[in-house]
């Protein structure tokens, strides 16, 4: 097979009058041989009856190969074969513990439901507690906005108001515990 390098410019290349191109008045141009080497373990096969005789004549040895690997593997299969429902009982043993922790410690099993379920209580015990104080308010507003006697005692109480010729006895506030000396513990 006969081609111009890759370099080559056509519209530079001689012609001849009748053919186009002239490949004798070229002069230093290369011929290049574009065919595939190095297949050299590549079995080419030059009618289809050669091949199928070179496939049959393969066969024997592709069943004797797999004979022996089935042989080689059959004590595998049958151990296998053998122990199939221990392994299957194995497996479900297996999936049960995963869902076993999966249900008990996942992120909504059954510890997180407690917690929250806990929380929940103390979170009602905490609303029933400020209702309660709510109304205790509610009562003690309602109280001074009308009764005469506990707008007195909430000014005795808080204002230290006193009657004429009432005497109020204060208690002295309790005196804070003395600090404990650092310094001792240092020789």
């Amino acid at each position: 097979m006969l081609t111009l390098s890759p370099s080559w410019q056509w519209w530079r290349l001689p012609r001849d009058a009748g053919s186009g191109l002239d490949l004798a008045k070229l002069g230093g141009w290369q011929a290049m041989d574009f065919r595939i080497k190095g297949f050299s373990k590549m079995r080419m096969v030059a009618n289809p009856e050669d091949g199928l005789r070179t496939l049959v004549e393969r066969v024997p040895r592709a069943e004797a190969w797999a004979d022996s690997m089935i042989e080689k593997l059959r004590p595998t299969f049958a151990m296998l074969y053998g122990i199939r429902r221990h392994l299957a009982t194995g497996a479900v043993v297996v999936v049960t513990f995963w869902l076993f922790a999966h249900v008990m410690f996942g992120s909504n099993g059954m510890v997180a439901y407690r917690q929250k379920k806990a929380e929940l209580q103390s979170l009602r015990e905490q609303i029933q507690d400020l209702k309660q104080e709510n109304v205790r308010y509610s009562e003690q507003i309602h109280s001074l906005q009308t009764d005469p006697q506990a707008i007195e005692k909430e000014a005795r109480e808080q204002l230290h108001y006193a009657r004429p010729g009432e005497v109020i006895y204060v208690s002295p506030p309790p005196a804070r515990p003395a600090a404990p000396d650092r310094t001792a513990a240092k020789k």
